[in-house]
C-alpha cells in the first residue's frame, strides 16, 4: 500500500527529472507515474480497497457538453481572485474531491473555519483510494474552490487560507 506523502514524494522526484514513466509495484499495489510533456499523471491500482464514500450522482448524459469554465486549470490560480497574503491548499493528484467522509456527513472544513496545518481539509478519491488532504498552513479558510463530487486536476487551488 502506497501512502500520500510517498506518493507525492515520488512525484516531485519524477518532476525534478528527466524521468517520463515511473512504474512501482509493492505488495499487490501498482502505482504508475507517467509525465507526458509537462502534465503528471497519477494512477494507483490496488486490490479490494474498502470504499465507504459513495456520492449520490446521476451520470451526464454521453452527449451533454462538460463544463470546464468553471474549474481553473491546473496550476492556475482562481479568475478574479485577489490572491495577495492567501495561500492556495492546491491538490498533490488527479481525482474526485469530496468535502466530507461521507455522504450524510459534515464537511471538514467550511469558510470561516480556522485549520492548523494537520487539518484533514478534503478527500481526494484516486482509483477507489480515499486519500485525506491536510491544510499544511495555520490560518483560516476563506474560500473553497472546488464542488464536492468534482473531478480536480494536479495542482487545481482547490481552498484559499489566510494565514496566520
Amino acid at each position: 500500500m502506497f501512502k500520500l506523502s510517498e506518493i507525492k514524494e515520488l512525484i516531485k522526484l519524477v518532476d525534478q527529472t528527466s524521468v517520463h514513466e515511473l512504474e512501482i509495484e509493492n505488495e499487490g499495489a501498482r502505482l504508475a507515474i507517467r509525465k507526458p510533456g509537462r502534465t503528471e499523471v497519477v494512477n494507483v491500482q490496488t486490490a479490494a480497497i474498502p470504499h465507504t464514500y459513495l456520492p449520490a450522482q446521476t451520470p451526464a448524459p454521453a452527449s451533454a457538453p462538460v463544463a470546464t469554465a468553471e474549474q481553473p486549470s491546473a496550476g492556475q490560480q482562481p479568475a478574479g481572485k485577489d490572491l495577495s497574503g492567501l495561500h492556495q491548499i492546491v491538490s498533490p493528484m488527479v481525482g474526485t474531491f469530496y468535502r466530507a467522509p461521507s455522504p450524510d456527513a459534515p464537511s471538514f472544513v467550511n469558510e470561516g473555519d480556522k485549520v492548523h496545518d494537520k487539518t484533514v481539509v478534503c478527500i481526494l478519491e484516486a482509483m477507489k483510494l480515499m486519500n485525506p488532504l491536510e491544510a499544511e498552513v495555520k490560518g483560516e479558510i476563506v474560500e473553497v474552490l472546488a464542488q464536492n463530487g468534482q473531478l480536480v486536476e494536479f495542482g487545481q487551488p482547490l481552498f484559499l487560507v489566510k494565514p496566520e
